[in-house]
């Protein structure tokens, strides 16, 4: 080696390390077959083998070292003053709100509906402005239901409704319903027919075999019209101006769903956020339910968004009998949409406080409900500086789940997930934040209740 080579600076290779088999919690699929591979050097994921272009980007993005532990009116301070001060908002409210919980584990899910319980106020997550319709619907009609491991072996028939899974779900295609091959759909893709309904022809429409461009506001009608053709009832020809839809076409539709051997209707924000809302749901609902008088099998499940949305669902619901918008404020629990639901508390200008974890409702609730949460004293845990971090009296910067934090997480289908963080963050956790915050409210009831 010459003397030149001998003193050049060695190129050191970084410090790498495979995390096998992590969990992925950008969208409700979940998926918990990505390998990670973390520069210890750096505390940064390089890669994430398997991931779609929506994980990539959620794993590439959440690595936070430039802001404060915690603000309190935007002055940094540490997590010990700022738990003391959010304790206080939260405790001496009259009618504070939690909102949120889409995002986090169902750990810390479950320690906000106790603080929540403690302080006597309302707890509410993002289903309420997204699939809390499909929510009333279950408690009316039921549902049948499966895992999508079922769905992925079994089914034969796929309806996608009022969702473009190509560009909100990218693996659901390919790992869970439309592509792969199963044990009774060995051939995969080829042994199975898809329909995409949806009021415009979107990239999902390319990979299905019928593309049913139903007009706005006609979901409902749709779905009863299908319901009726099943049971032989004769429609008036005068609905096909109502749903744009020829008759002809849906009939040939239902002797394929009755000739299915196993079929499931996935559907979206398209269907539950639309005129009829719950009832476009129910309808959906006792579709599914209709068709398994036919000697087949037919399920239907709502394509959840954010990554623990349906752990959300599951931890309000086993701690209180309802699944969002759930008041606590006389003891026990009350559920009323539109009443106890935040973006109606909030237009109403009801709430005097509000607990935000892992939600940024200032980024999308009406002008009228942003207006009210930035009047009252708002307490947020995010572990990026949202919109409504930036309004909040109390914000916590907290580490993010899946990435940072180990915990448990539903995937759409109401599975639980365990989670296999990649490496460690500087900043707390939302249980360990909410957690702190519940034990200083805890000592501030005990201690007003002692005799002096």
């Amino acid at each position: 080696m010459s003397t030149a080579e001998m003193t050049a600076p060695q190129t050191v290779a970084p410090d790498l390390q495979v995390i096998e088999d992590a969990t992925c919690t950008f969208c409700g699929c979940v998926c918990d077959d990505i390998d990670l591979t973390v520069d210890r050097s750096k505390n940064e994921i390089t890669e994430a083998k398997r991931a779609c272009v929506l994980g990539k980007a959620w794993f590439f993005n959440h690595h936070i070292t430039d802001r404060p532990e915690a603000t309190i009116d935007g002055r940094p301070v540490t997590y010990e003053e700022a738990f003391d001060r959010a304790a206080e908002i939260l405790a001496t409210a009259h009618y504070p709100v939690t909102y949120g919980l889409s995002d986090t584990t169902c750990e810390a899910q479950r320690v906000a509906v106790a603080i929540t319980d403690w302080i006597g106020g309302t707890v509410d997550t993002t289903t309420s402005v997204c699939h809390g319709p499909s929510g009333m619907a279950f408690q009316s009609i039921g549902e049948v239901t499966c895992t999508l491991g079922e769905v992925k072996n079994r089914a034969d028939f796929l309806i996608f409704w009022g969702g473009n899974p190509a560009e909100s779900h990218p693996r659901h295609f390919t790992k869970y319903s439309l592509m792969p091959k199963g044990e009774f759909v060995p051939n995969g893709r080829k042994d199975r027919y898809a329909v995409l309904v949806d009021v415009r022809k979107t990239k999902s429409a390319k990979a299905v075999d019928l593309f049913l461009q139903v007009k706005p506001r006609s979901d409902f009608e749709l779905a009863w019209t299908l319901r009726a053709l099943a049971k032989g009832i004769d429609v008036d020809p005068s609905v096909e101006q109502k749903i744009g839809i020829p008759l002809a076409t849906l009939r040939e539709m239902v002797d394929r769903m009755k000739a299915a051997r196993f079929g499931a209707i996935l559907f979206g924000m398209g269907l539950t956020m639309t005129r009829g809302k719950h009832l476009n749901s129910e309808a959906v609902l006792a579709l599914a339910r209709d068709m398994n008088t036919y000697g087949n099998r037919w399920v239907a499940k709502p394509m959840r968004g954010h990554g623990n949305v349906t752990g959300a669902d599951n931890v309000v619901s086993w701690s209180t009998g309802y699944p969002f918008g759930v008041n606590l404020g006389r003891g026990y629990p009350r559920f009323n949409p539109g009443e106890f639901t935040t973006t109606d508390l909030l237009t109403r200008g009801e709430a005097d406080a509000a607990l935000i974890i892992a939600s940024d409702p200032m980024s999308n609730f009406s002008q009228p409900a942003r207006e009210h949460l930035s009047r009252i004293p708002v307490v947020v845990l995010d572990p990026k500086l949202s919109e409504t971090a930036k309004i909040a009296a109390v914000a916590f910067t907290t580490a993010t789940y899946g990435i940072n934090t180990p915990g448990t997480v539903y995937r759409m289908d109401d599975v639980p997930i365990p989670l296999r963080p990649a490496f460690e963050s500087q900043y707390k956790s939302d249980y360990e934040v909410l957690k702190a915050i519940e034990m200083r409210i805890r000592q501030r009831q005990l201690n007003s209740t002692q005799p002096v």
